[in-house]
């Protein structure tokens, strides 16, 4: 290339950076603030997800030096001694405050159990192992008459066994999240889109574990159920927009995101309010754990898809499609 025709292609770059930035000033005055910050500071907000997969990542290793485990596990993950009683005067602080200063060597989760919102009864889980005796005990000075009664009931789990389920259950989340991995790959076949999917599914899991953490949830068998769902949601959004973004070529990168957002958030939205209706009418704490975690899984997986993936998706297709104007002209 002489100096003539390089002189000739720095006017055409000039003038089309001229453009872009005619363009861009144009564009601005119909697009409102949160709109300039979302599609001119990707970059920086790209940032926002990765702290809180930072932070969460940091309550987990806080959580495993103070428990010696990753995440709180409940009656049917742990082993132990749960503990159902019907009845209609229930009065669940005067039972824990019982409890606590009689057994204080032992851990308590009491709920209430209700109907229509009508409290029926209530349910004790303990790691005590000696088929509930003691809390029986303590159950029968409150209550005199109810050791002998229809309207106990008691269950006893194992620690190896309730082990060996959480082993399992972490077992299949692995084995779930590999495949998925793989299945992503074949799809995109390209490492950078495939490696974002991960990432952002990745990064609800953990995030979400670390909020069952914060929230004192004990995880049971129904909320590693609730974990795997996470995983098929999270993927389902992220392969939608980097379907749109990556494999459409009509239109602005941003028009495309946005296309895949207006999808995206609709599918959230209607999984959300379902959600919530089932914490709300649920009478099963099996249930209202599924829902409880599904609901904090799907608004952190609305942050990273639409921020953390679409940043990561973004820089990608700059990198791909950037000019090589430089490296011509020193080849030359």
């Amino acid at each position: 290339m002489n100096r003539k025709e390089r002189r000739q292609l720095l006017k055409e770059k000039q003038f089309s950076d001229a453009s872009v930035e005619q363009n861009k000033i144009s564009s601005d005055k119909g697009r409102g603030f949160f709109q300039r910050i979302y599609e001119d500071e990707y970059k920086k907000l790209i940032f926002i997800p990765f702290a809180i997969l930072l932070i969460a990542i940091t309550i987990i290793i806080m959580n495993v030096v103070q428990t010696g485990e990753f995440v709180n596990k409940g009656f049917s993950l742990s082993g132990g001694t749960a503990i159902t009683v019907v009845a209609g005067n229930i009065n669940i602080d005067v039972i824990e405050d019982q409890l606590k200063s009689n057994l204080p060597d032992n851990q308590f989760s009491i709920r209430v159990l209700s109907e229509a919102g009508v409290a029926r009864g209530f349910n004790i889980e303990s790691d005590m192992t000696d088929n509930g005796e003691a809390i029986i005990n303590e159950l029968e000075k409150l209550s005199p008459g109810i050791k002998d009664s229809d309207s106990l009931s008691v269950t006893t789990m194992g620690s190896s066994l309730g082990d060996s389920f959480f082993k399992d259950a972490i077992l299949a989340i692995i084995i779930a999240f590999i495949f998925m991995s793989i299945v992503v790959f074949i799809i995109f076949k390209q490492a950078s889109p495939s490696l974002a999917v991960i990432l952002c599914a990745l990064s609800d899991i953990v995030v979400t574990i670390a909020a069952i953490n914060i929230f004192g949830i004990k995880l049971s068998t129904a909320g590693i159920a609730a974990l795997l769902m996470l995983i098929g949601y999270s993927v389902d959004t992220d392969i939608l927009l980097s379907t749109r973004v990556i494999r459409e070529k009509k239109g602005r990168v941003m028009t495309r995101v946005y296309d895949a957002l207006k999808t995206g958030i609709t599918m959230n939205a209607t999984t959300l309010i379902t959600v919530i209706v089932g914490i709300v009418i649920s009478q099963s704490p099996e249930l209202k754990q599924i829902f409880t975690i599904l609901l904090i899984g799907l608004v952190i997986d609305i942050i990273n898809t639409w921020i953390q993936n679409v940043g990561i998706l973004r820089l990608y297709l700059e990198r791909k499609d950037r000019p090589k104007v430089k490296s011509e002209s020193n080849g030359q």
